[in-house]
């Protein structure tokens, strides 16, 4: 047999192989051989198989009292190495530059660490104010618009759990109408779904607006929140439904490069 013939013969298993791996990233727990050839389509003796490669090289872990698998260490070493390797600053960092080059306005790509958010690229318009918002600044996510985007795309049991009770909430200006508490939020988070966009004003940095959307992964999931800043004077509320569309097209952009499929929209969490 030929190594041409060889190679060919082993597509099937790579690919079988990858797509175990992502189906246990997308689930919510372990799962038995079974359900994984059942979801999958495949014979379950080449699912045993192909989980016990993997489980032998670190990929995942066989939990034997629940019959289940999930994934071991060597697939977190993997997200890890996603991480240190920064692509999604790498990847945004021209998309976010050609947005600003657009329209005018600064713009930046945060992602987030905890409650907080963390700016990975920050792209300033010629001639703009300077801004609080710079890479490696982190901010209360639930304070930017970027914050707010993400937030409003994840399940409210995970929201409710990063924000638990008063304490979790930093305010800056020390006003009555800041977001002090989760119903709030959920408030505010509600009517990002509705909008379809989130929205700041003031919140940051007082007489400027952001207004942003989720750059989502390939599982649909909000891996980062893109957001436009501008002086409230020079753009009316009329304004920020087109504005936001033109910020949605280049998440989308940013969404499909990282493999993404763009936004989730009224995902009925």
């Amino acid at each position: 047999m030929d190594s041409q013939a060889t190679d060919s013969s082993r597509v099937p298993a790579a690919e079988n192989t990858l797509r175990i791996l992502s189906l246990l990233a997308s689930s919510r727990g372990p799962l038995q051989a079974s359900m994984i050839a059942t979801k999958l389509e495949l014979p379950r003796s080449s699912v045993y198989h192909l989980l016990s490669v993997l489980e032998r090289n670190g990929f995942v872990l066989h939990l034997a009292e629940e019959k289940r698998y999930g994934l071991g260490v060597a697939a977190v070493e993997l997200s890890s190495a996603y991480a240190r390797q920064e692509p999604l600053s790498r990847l945004g960092r021209p998309v976010v530059a050609g947005l600003v080059d657009r329209i005018g306005m600064s713009a930046h790509l945060a992602v987030l660490h905890g409650r907080d958010v963390l700016y990975i690229v920050e792209e300033r318009a010629r001639n703009a104010p300077s801004l609080i918002t710079d890479v490696d600044v982190r901010l209360p996510s639930h304070l930017t618009a970027s914050g707010r985007a993400i937030l409003a795309q994840l399940p409210k049991a995970q929201v409710r759990a990063l924000f638990p009770d008063a304490a979790s909430f930093v305010q800056r200006h020390n006003e009555s109408e800041e977001i002090d508490r989760y119903s709030k939020l959920r408030s505010v988070l509600d009517g990002v779904q509705t909008r379809g966009f989130a929205v700041e004003t003031g919140d940051v940095t007082s007489g400027f607006s952001s207004v942003a959307v989720p750059v989502t992964d390939h599982l649909g999931w909000p891996v980062a929140g893109l957001a436009v800043t501008f002086r409230e004077e020079d753009v009316t509320r009329e304004r920020w439904p087109a504005l936001a569309e033109t910020v949605r097209l280049t998440a989308d952009e940013l969404s499909r490069r990282i493999y993404g499929r763009g936004e989730r929209r009224n995902s009925g969490q």
